[in-house]
């Protein structure tokens, strides 16, 4: 519990500026940003690479962060679009980059591990649901993975209560779907 409250003042005190207080602040929560991006992206090196994006994010707007929800809430999105953003490069790298020659070099998360592929799986649908429907991303982002309650989803996106939980129901029948045919 006192490393939660140590982690709030600091991010209190970096949104003013302090930059002795941020860089207190990105040395206590790095590794478990590395490990929250670990839950999506298989590859370390990857998760890692997610991770730093996610510090230098934070770094670069930590003056956003008002201290009306706790740090950790605000923290969530910006690890999860980060993922999300390596996710697409990774995948984007992947079409354009030749196949190595020895295709046994090659090894796909999705048949290496039912919870890397798994993980991989959430990344598509969610990339599709961006695609298909943008306005269901967030709300499904903010609530399924980053755990908001619905009230603070609904604030954060600036949308009544039933918007969100309708948006909600959409994406979640969506996404099931698609996981659905994916297995």
């Amino acid at each position: 519990m006192q490393r939660a409250e140590e982690i709030e003042r600091l991010a209190l005190r970096a949104a003013t500026g302090n930059t002795q207080d941020l860089e207190a602040l990105l040395h206590i929560i790095g590794p478990d940003v590395v490990r929250r991006c670990g839950r999506f992206l298989p590859c370390r090196e990857d998760a890692e690479e997610a991770a730093q994006e996610a510090l230098l994010q934070v770094s670069l707007n930590i003056t956003s962060f008002q201290g009306r929800s706790r740090f950790t809430t605000w923290l969530h999105p910006v690890v999860v679009n980060c993922v999300r953003q390596k996710y697409r490069e990774l995948k984007r790298r992947g079409t354009e980059e030749p196949l190595p020659i020895d295709d046994s070099q090659h090894v796909d998360p999705r048949t290496t591990s039912v919870i890397a592929g798994s993980r991989i799986d959430l990344l598509e649908a969610l990339d599709r649901l961006e695609r298909e429907h943008p306005q269901l991303v967030e709300p499904v982002v903010y609530r399924d993975i980053c755990q908001l309650e619905y009230a603070e989803v609904a604030e954060r996106l600036g949308i009544p209560l039933g918007t969100v939980k309708s948006r909600l129901y959409q994406a979640r029948r969506a996404i099931r779907s698609w996981l659905a045919d994916a297995s």
